[in-house]
């Protein structure tokens, strides 16, 4: 059985998979060493992927490769089934890499836009089986923080789906002005693709992702475990 570690900015998911089955997934905020634990009594694990945009704790990495037959820290120079066409591939974060992965494995044969709409909003492009590249902005909660950081007077909202538009309060109006701006961003990239591009499939996942893919105007897929499903399959294809 494989375990799937996605450790990302503001929470780590766990996941079980035999094959390519999944037998479970959770979300934690803080990684610890007695959850892994648990979840290493709990199922026969053979194989572990984890991807990190933190320093993983020597405790943690010990737990592993003392338990594991096969421990695989994903990096830019893991065995990949695409090309990565980038500059800087050691500055590639490894969960952009797992969710180009995860889009591979399903449309190999197409050009595919991913959007993870988590704290930072990126967008990676595949084409004919290479990574292209992609852009990154801020996402929903840094945007918010910041407006509260920057400025001596605008408060820290919390995101909420319910506001009114135009703003009636200073909630209201950083909450639509934050979450409209989002939205028309990845509308014009959309369409930025769209006129170039035919045959064009688009993905959305990440923490915010649920909250923005009723307001995109283009036809979008909702895929939020495209991420952990990436890196099933890049550890799958490293085991062959």
């Amino acid at each position: 059985m494989n375990l799937i570690v996605d450790i990302g900015n503001t929470s780590t998911k766990l996941a079980v998979y035999n094959g390519k089955e999944k037998l479970s997934q959770s979300r934690i905020n803080e990684l610890s060493y007695k959850e892994l634990e648990d979840e290493l009594t709990r199922y026969k694990i053979d194989k572990v992927i984890i991807s990190t945009v933190k320093n993983l704790p020597l405790i943690i990495s010990e737990l592993f490769l003392s338990n594991i037959p096969i421990v695989h820290f994903l990096t830019y120079k893991s065995h990949l089934p695409f090309k990565i066409e980038y500059d800087t591939p050691e500055t590639l974060g490894p969960d952009r890499i797992a969710a180009v992965a995860g889009a591979f494995s399903l449309y190999s044969a197409l050009e595919v836009l991913v959007i993870d709409a988590g704290t930072a909003l990126t967008f990676d492009f595949l084409s004919s089986g290479c990574y292209k590249g992609g852009n990154i902005s801020p996402g929903i909660s840094m945007r918010l923080k910041a407006l509260n950081q920057f400025t001596d007077k605008l408060p820290l909202v919390s995101l909420s789906g319910n506001y009114t538009f135009p703003g009636r309060n200073t909630s209201d109006a950083i909450i639509a002005g934050v979450i409209t701006g989002v939205t028309y961003e990845i509308n014009e990239y959309i369409r930025t693709f769209e006129n170039k591009l035919t045959d064009f499939k688009v993905l959305i996942t990440g923490g915010d992702s649920e909250l923005l893919r009723n307001k995109i105007n283009h036809q979008v897929t909702y895929m939020p475990d495209i991420v952990i499903d990436g890196l099933n399959y890049i550890l799958e294809y490293n085991a062959k």
